[in-house]
């Protein structure tokens, strides 16, 4: 009974809408495409305090659509789709069983720094298993977090273990639990975002390599930005209902054009010379590995799918890019070019752009 209790209080909680927040539109626009395409990777945001990472996370989660999933399955396993389906549904499906349906929110999972590996990964009780001949097994966070969003703050003070078992998960899709001989996995397919102030430490260059985007966010320094957030959020706490309506329309709006570009993300296509040009520019940042190439790709097409259109453009590139491969160069302690603006000047020279954009440096040093 008590998951059906819980589930109104959880549609009737208000967030602040995604469309009402200003700023930060590099943090929205990575986080955007990550709901499109679920396997660029994830995103990390570094960033101030008080910048409104976490707003902005649980107001992306309130804007998805509704998903359908299998009633009373612990992994919001999808109906149709058998990798997005727990092993105890596929049997089920086996047997010839009509499946309950049923819609619910997109999961928004919290990850507290606290956390064991048995809260995060699930348990298997032992003892049930050996006495009743049975699997006995305590779904843990990534199970509530499949198909949904984990969110994870200070990501940076976690547990190395933790962020590459969320890291690991997040990039198979599976989760696995092992003890005393018996073994149980489920789908835990799900958006990884983390967020972390770099004063507190940075996060180790071989994890932060498996976020597939790096949003760098700082506070705003206009003045009339700044009061027109301060406005809005005592608006919003006031009369959070009558805001809320306000905002209604540019929400649905942004709910029907992610919905037409998860659609659309097949059929766009990136042309090979543009490929190409890719690779080298990863090629001359010196980036290990070949995932800074692939999330560049799978990030252009999103954005595309999101701008309703069928065919990535240099323009498109452009705007991810350094998202893409920031977070992927190597550190040198005594080079004082920030990493974005060295990833913006080699995509100029290789696409043969004019070095005339004064965004991206001015971007990376306020």
């Amino acid at each position: 009974m008590s998951p059906t209790v819980a589930a109104p209080k959880v549609a009737r909680r208000a967030v602040f809408p995604f469309t009402a927040i200003v700023g930060q539109e590099e943090m929205k626009l990575a986080l955007l495409l990550n709901v499109i395409d679920p396997k660029i990777g994830g995103v990390m945001i570094m960033g101030d305090r008080g910048t409104g990472k976490s707003t902005t996370i649980r107001a992306l989660a309130d804007v998805l659509p509704a998903i359908e999933v299998v009633e009373g399955d612990p992994f919001n396993s999808h109906p149709s789709d058998s990798g997005l389906m727990s092993d105890v549904v596929k049997q089920r499906l086996e047997t010839g069983e009509t499946l309950p349906l049923a819609q619910k929110k997109v999961p928004m999972i919290d990850l507290p720094l606290g956390a064991t590996e048995d809260r995060v990964c699930g348990t298997i009780d032992i003892e049930k298993a050996l006495s009743e001949g049975v699997k006995a097994f305590e779904p843990g966070l990534l199970a509530q977090a499949n198909r949904g969003i984990l969110y994870v703050d200070e990501v940076n003070l976690l547990d190395d273990h933790l962020v590459d078992v969320l890291l690991d998960s997040a990039a198979s899709g599976w989760n696995t639990v092992e003890r005393e001989g018996i073994s149980i996995r489920h789908p835990a397919r799900f958006v990884l975002v983390g967020s972390g102030n770099p004063e507190e430490g940075e996060l180790r260059p071989q994890l932060l390599d498996r976020f597939g985007l790096h949003a760098e966010i700082r506070t705003v320094k206009d003045p009339a930005l700044r009061v027109q957030i301060v406005e809005q959020r005592s608006e919003f706490d006031q009369e959070p209902e009558a805001f809320l309506e306000a905002y209604r329309p540019q929400q649905e709006e942004l709910q029907q054009r992610l919905v037409g570009a998860q659609q659309r993300l097949r059929s766009v296509t990136i042309d090979h010379d543009l490929k190409i040009k890719i690779s080298q520019v990863c090629s001359e940042l010196d980036v290990d590995g070949l995932r800074g190439d692939i999330v560049t790709n799978r990030t252009a097409k999103a954005l595309t799918a999101l701008d309703g259109r069928t065919e990535v453009t240099v323009d498109d590139i452009k705007r991810v890019i350094v998202m893409a491969l920031r977070h992927r160069l190597r550190k040198d302690p005594l080079e004082s070019i920030d990493s974005g603006y060295k990833v913006g000047k080699v995509f100029d020279q290789v696409f043969g752009l004019v070095e005339s954009n004064t965004e991206t440096p001015q971007n990376g040093k306020k």
